[in-house]
Order: structure tokens, then C-alpha cells, then sequence
């Protein structure tokens, strides 16, 4: 699956995007952050305070529950505010 990093976490993780082959006991966008945080010490910085990233699972807003079975692109970004 394709991953997407914006903004900060982009910053963070030192890549736009990449493609990934998560394990198979990674079934959920929680599990998915879990796994990543894994992979290096940018993931664990990009990834260090549970619910801020927020999430979208082939362009539509996802929650740390939603599963990830089937998804094409998921992308990461932080909050956003208006004005």
C-alpha cells in the first residue's frame, strides 16, 4: 500500500511517501502507526503523540479503529485549522 506523509510529519519521516507491505497482524490505522513507529527512530519522533496524526484511508478521514484491509493509499497529516 501507498502511505502519504504532509506537512510536519512529511518533515519528520524524511519522505513524501513510499510503499509498504505491512505485516499481516497489522490490520488497523492504530496497528498501522504501531508498526511504523517500529521502523526508525523519524517514525517514532513523526508518530510520538497518540492522536494527533490524523488519518485518511484512500482519501477519506479515518479513525484509529478503521481497518486497513484493501486500502490503496493512506495518508498522515496533522491537524488542521482554519482562518
Amino acid at each position: 500500500m501507498k502511505l502519504v506523509y504532509f506537512a510536519w510529519v512529511r518533515e519528520r519521516v524524511g519522505k513524501p511517501e513510499e510503499t509498504v507491505t505491512p505485516p499481516p497482524e497489522v490490520a488497523t490505522v492504530a496497528d498501522l502507526i504501531g508498526w511504523l513507529k517500529t521502523r526508525g527512530e523519524e517514525y517514532a519522533y513523526a508518530f510520538e503523540t497518540e492522536g494527533v496524526v490524523r488519518t485518511a484511508i484512500d482519501r477519506v478521514h479515518a479513525k484509529p479503529a478503521s481497518p486497513i484491509a484493501g486500502a490503496q493509499e493512506i495518508a498522515f497529516f496533522p491537524p488542521m485549522t482554519g482562518g
